[in-house]
């Protein structure tokens, strides 16, 4: 049978092929069977003829029907040929079941290979690349497959049908690139925070005690209006300056139990350009029970004395009035103090055991006002950060004047002749008259220790400049180590000023040999 006469006959038992319905012509199974058993009545097989093709009769593999009832034709011919033995049938598959198309695995493309060579290669593993920070891998749901994939497979005959085209040198510089990966399960990248680091310190070894609190102060009955926060954070931002304080218990209180002794104060007093901000720091005795409270009275009480005057104080710095502004802030502290004395003998306490060391911050919302005020009494620091280095504008104290022995003819008594207190015979003289001396002008008692000291500074701020007003707990370690100092430096110096959590971080960075209470003012001019 020739090569056309096999296609027919493929095409006419092919079972994948779809049925084409009835039809009108007399081309029937019927018809064709027919034509076939007439073609089987051939010329002997001696009978040689230059058509016919050598090799098997293909016509031996057509089984022939079992529903056929007619009878075969019956008229006088040449004797047939003997049949040849009969083939086994072609065994036909199934139909397989439809299913619902299941997505591809992702397979990495190949350089130099199709995708459906990659996919018969087998999947390839390729390392994953550093990442930068850790990254969770979080599987997209699958989406549905992709149509142009299909047929990529090579597994549908239409595709082994397809003649190949011939390709252009510009296709086939397109075809050596990888293919883009289409349908695959995309992943999303999902970046985790870095954790915070601990609370750092400076110096040769870390400190003795915890960084964080751990101790509670005593709260008793009918004094909780007392009890005292851990910590203290407030800022602001006004014409040209922002403005950061904190206050934080130190490390040897929050291990004790003590409440902090610190106490800060922020409050701003009328509105617009006439508005006035004070900034007041407080320091209670260390060895006073009820420092705490002490230093919380003076702040409350020079804000009650600022805000009464604030409209006098406002005009005298925006006019550079100082010696105005000297005596009247000296006024207002003097009395302060007179308060906290009175408090003391209200509570049956030494002025000395209620008391607090005071330093104030003025700073006027006036965008076109740079001067910033200082004022206060007692030890502590006032800081400036320019140009990246720190200096000390900590007012200069007069020195006090060297008291001696007191003068004769003055008020004081002359000196009393020496009266040997034994003999030459070595008896001593226990004789006593009975006289009583008048009473000298000096006083036996202990004489109080003098007073603190007025500070008062007023200086015009440059732009980039950082005015750091310091309670005594942050001002000794800036004094004392170096590396505090450069610390805070680096992180202030040429950049934005910090917000309320960055600020409290840098105030707690932690020195060996300190750890009283820290407060700290921080003023940033834009």
């Amino acid at each position: 049978m020739t090569q056309q006469g096999e296609s027919w006959w493929d095409k006419l038992y092919d079972e994948s092929a779809p049925d084409t319905g009835p039809t009108a012509s007399g081309d029937t199974l019927d018809d064709r069977f027919d034509t076939a058993a007439r073609a089987t009545t051939d010329p002997p097989p001696d009978t040689k003829s230059p058509t016919r093709p050598t090799g098997p009769d293909p016509r031996a593999e057509a089984p022939a029907p079992a529903s056929r009832s007619t009878a075969p034709d019956t008229t006088p011919g040449p004797p047939p040929a003997p049949p040849a033995p009969p083939a086994p049938p072609v065994p036909t598959a199934p139909p397989a079941p439809v299913a619902a198309p299941v997505p591809p695995a992702p397979v990495p493309p190949v350089p130099g290979r199709a995708p459906w060579e990659a996919a018969e290669a087998g999947p390839r593993t390729f390392p994953a690349p550093p990442a930068e920070a850790p990254t969770v891998q979080v599987p997209a749901p699958p989406g549905p497959p992709d149509p142009e994939q299909e047929p990529e497979k090579g597994q549908g005959p239409e595709r082994d049908q397809e003649p190949e085209k011939k390709r252009e040198p510009e296709e086939e510089e397109e075809r050596e690139q990888p293919p883009a990966r289409t349908g695959h399960a995309p992943t999303v990248q999902v970046a985790l925070p870095v954790p915070r680091p601990r609370t750092g310190f400076v110096g040769s070894r870390p400190p003795t005690y915890e960084p964080e609190p751990t101790a509670l102060p005593v709260a008793r009955p009918g004094e909780l209006a007392d009890v005292v926060a851990d910590t203290v954070l407030d800022g602001a931002r006004y014409g040209t300056c922002t403005l950061r304080a904190a206050s934080v218990r130190g490390d040897s209180a929050r291990f004790r139990g003590e409440p902090r002794r610190d106490a800060l104060l922020t409050a701003r007093f009328g509105h617009d350009e006439a508005a006035l901000v004070l900034v007041a720091v407080a320091a209670g005795s260390r060895a006073a029970e009820d420092a705490h409270l002490a230093a919380a009275d003076a702040c409350r009480w020079i804000a009650e004395a600022v805000c009464r005057s604030h409209t006098r104080l406002s005009e005298d710095i925006r006019s550079g009035r100082r010696g105005d502004l000297k005596s009247g802030l000296h006024r207002l502290t003097d009395r302060t103090y007179g308060k906290l004395r009175a408090r003391a003998a209200e509570r049956g306490l030494a002025p000395d055991e209620y008391t607090a060391s005071l330093r104030c911050l003025l700073l006027p919302a006036d965008p076109e006002c740079r001067t910033r005020v200082f004022f206060g009494v007692g030890g502590g620091g006032l800081f400036r950060l320019r140009d990246g280095a720190w200096q000390d504008i900590e007012p200069l104290l007069p020195e006090r004047a060297a008291v001696g022995a007191p003068v004769v003819g003055f008020g004081s008594p002359p000196p009393a002749p020496s009266v040997p207190e034994a003999t030459e015979e070595e008896d001593r003289l226990t004789m006593d008259l009975g006289i009583t001396t008048a009473p000298g002008p000096l006083i036996e008692e202990p004489v109080p220790p003098p007073a603190e000291p007025f500070r008062f500074r007023a200086s015009v701020a440059r732009p980039g400049d950082t005015l750091l007003l310091a309670s005594p707990g942050l001002a000794e370690p800036m004094r004392g180590e170096p590396g505090l100092a450069r610390e805070l430096a680096d992180r202030w110096a040429g950049a934005e000023p910090p917000g309320l959590a960055a600020f409290l971080a840098d105030t707690q960075v932690r020195v060996t040999g300190y750890a009283d209470d820290r407060t700290g003012v921080a003023v940033w001019e834009a």
